[in-house]
């Protein structure tokens, strides 16, 4: 063993040991191949899933029943933005570039949260994606809190406060449906029939593949699939029930020892939909692409500006 790769172990070794006792990496400290790539891979996903998920509920903003819902649901869509941005930075600093990422999420290359996936139908889907989407969201976003990677932890902090407003965005939305005529009502519930399904896939299989368990050895992770997806039904069923609306799965209950048993996701369902075969996948890509290809005026001429003034020593 040459002494390079003698020490390279044992910086790896070294390494391992500060993550599994709670230590932080910086953007700036050593680390390890492995776990660059788990990290560019998990918060790339993440960034597409915030840049795409802006495009089912931006539909609605001129469809909005009122000048206050057109506003807020506006100021939720540049907040989602603004997410994706700070997360392809952190993505960046690691070593992939924006150019790159952006080539690859729109060649399909890479994914987005099945969430993403599927269409709008109504304003009350608005509603429970900004509730409900956004609350299964938030669970795993504040378990980022801790993760290893300090940067990203930091950035979530804003992240979960931002997405905190957008759940009572959505709960205000769902309430007033929920208690307005029967229409709404109807309207509401056809839109939780659609979502519960997606909803219940979004947090991914109990035993996940083995890059993501990788996320959770470099503690990039710190909960897992099951214990998310438990955590959001423990929540949240008893908040839609109290509302006097129903969801879509005969087996959803809470057993006598206070644990909920509810029927397992349709787990081919999600490989197809993350596989970018869902009912909107090819249409939002699409209108991602061509919404790329239309701003590169922009990026062409702040480019360019970049490099006079460092030419110009400004």
């Amino acid at each position: 063993m040459t002494t390079g790769h003698a020490n390279d172990t044992a910086r790896a070794e070294a390494f391992k040991q500060h993550i599994a006792a709670g230590g932080k990496v910086e953007a700036s400290d050593w680390m390890p191949g492995e776990y660059r790539h788990a990290l560019i891979r998990f918060i790339e996903m993440h960034a597409n899933s915030e840049l795409m998920g802006v495009l089912p509920e931006r539909e609605w903003i001129m469809r909005a029943p009122t000048l206050r819902r057109k506003l807020a649901l506006t100021a939720k869509v540049q907040d989602e933005v603004g997410h994706a941005q700070l997360l392809y930075r952190l993505a960046e600093d690691l070593g992939k570039p924006r150019a790159q990422m952006m080539d690859d999420l729109l060649a399909g290359r890479t994914k987005f949260h099945n969430v993403f996936h599927y269409p709008t139908q109504s304003w009350a889907d608005v509603g429970v994606i900004a509730w409900l989407v956004d609350a299964a969201a938030i669970l795993s976003q504040k378990a980022l809190l801790g993760t290893s990677y300090a940067p990203y932890a930091r950035t979530m902090q804003r992240i979960c406060w931002e997405e905190s407003f957008h759940i009572k965005h959505g709960y205000d939305i769902v309430v007033t449906l929920a208690g307005g005529t029967a229409a709404q009502r109807a309207l509401l519930q056809d839109a939780l029939n659609r979502w519960w399904g997606p909803l219940m896939q979004m947090h991914g299989p109990p035993t996940p593949p083995e890059h993501d368990r990788d996320l959770t050895l470099w503690r990039i992770k710190t909960r897992g699939n099951e214990d998310l997806r438990r955590d959001f039904i423990a929540t949240y069923v008893p908040r839609v029930w109290e509302l006097g609306l129903a969801l879509p799965d005969p087996a959803l209950r809470r057993a006598d020892n206070g644990s909920w048993e509810y029927s397992p996701p349709d787990w081919a369902e999600l490989r197809t939909v993350v596989g970018n075969h869902g009912p909107r996948s090819a249409e939002r890509l699409a209108f991602r692409r061509l919404n790329y290809e239309q701003g590169a005026w922009v990026r062409e001429t702040m480019a360019g500006e970049q490099a006079r003034t460092q030419t110009c020593g400004i």
